[in-house]
């Protein structure tokens, strides 16, 4: 009986992490797939911001249902060339971010997301992270983790950044790109995914490592600072800025950026 309760337990261990969506050796601790009629904001919070985020970037960030919503189960982030004013201030894109900060933190793990970008001219989708608190100084001297980073007009290829070093303008970036064979992102979805660890962070595109970074550095502490604090996530589709540049006259729009789900898990 012993025998048979033990091969249960391993059986029961197994369905489980197959339905949970953790990779073998994890367990997911935290994830949102997009199945309700709403944004979970007990994971999430949409960020309303009038002046574009930085980046010299053209949108204005809403919390309309045009440009952030629930759809077939997806999160869909949609950028509109609409004109859209927000406390007297209009912009002529609209768009979405959403974050998890304070509802989801995490130091460590292996943090993925199953995406479909859009395509055009000035079009920049991102799946990234920002620390939670800036421990060691304002940006980047605390960090950020750009996990998936795409050029509209490039939408076979991914950039993976690291930001780190001192704040701005003293501030570095390491990182490289990562260019989808036979296809592009925009094609169809496509899961995009670090593990993080003390010391190391390696990206992943569909389960396979493409990059790896294990020396960066922070002028607020010693390494593996800055990344030894907890980190949130972002999710947003920027329309225009220094690294895409503006949209063209042929740029589609609404141009949508698709999100089937977002897991994080850690080592068992």
């Amino acid at each position: 009986m012993a025998g048979l309760v033990t091969v249960i337990a391993i059986v029961i261990g197994s369905l489980a992490t197959v339905c949970d969506g953790a990779e073998p050796g994890w367990a997911v601790v935290w994830q949102d797939e997009f199945d309700g009629a709403s944004l979970d904001w007990s994971k999430w919070e949409i960020e309303v911001n009038a002046f574009g985020g930085g980046n010299n970037e053209l949108q204005i960030y809403t919390d309309r249902r045009e440009n952030v919503r629930i759809e077939d189960g997806r999160l869909v982030l949609e950028a509109r060339h609409d004109n859209h004013g927000i406390a007297g201030t209009v912009r002529q894109y609209s768009s979405g971010r959403v974050r998890s900060k304070r509802r989801g933190d995490w130091r460590y793990g292996r943090v993925e997301a199953r995406v479909k970008v859009p395509r055009g001219q000035g079009i920049w989708p991102a799946f990234w992270m920002l620390p939670t608190d800036d421990v060691y100084g304002g940006w980047a001297a605390s960090g950020e983790i750009d996990i998936l980073e795409i050029k509209g007009q490039e939408p076979a290829v991914l950039w993976g950044t690291l930001h780190h070093g001192g704040a701005w303008p003293a501030n570095r970036n390491t990182g490289s790109r990562y260019r989808l064979p036979q296809s592009t992102f925009a094609d169809a979805f496509h899961t995009v995914g670090i593990e993080w660890e003390q010391g190391r962070i390696q990206w992943l595109v569909d389960g396979e490592v493409w990059q790896t970074q294990d020396s960066w550095s922070s002028e607020g502490g010693a390494f593996p600072a800055p990344f030894d604090q907890p980190f949130h996530v972002v999710i947003n589709l920027a329309v225009g800025g220094g690294f895409v540049g503006n949209p063209a006259g042929d740029t589609p729009f609404p141009a949508r950026f698709e999100i089937d789900w977002v897991r994080v898990s850690q080592k068992r």
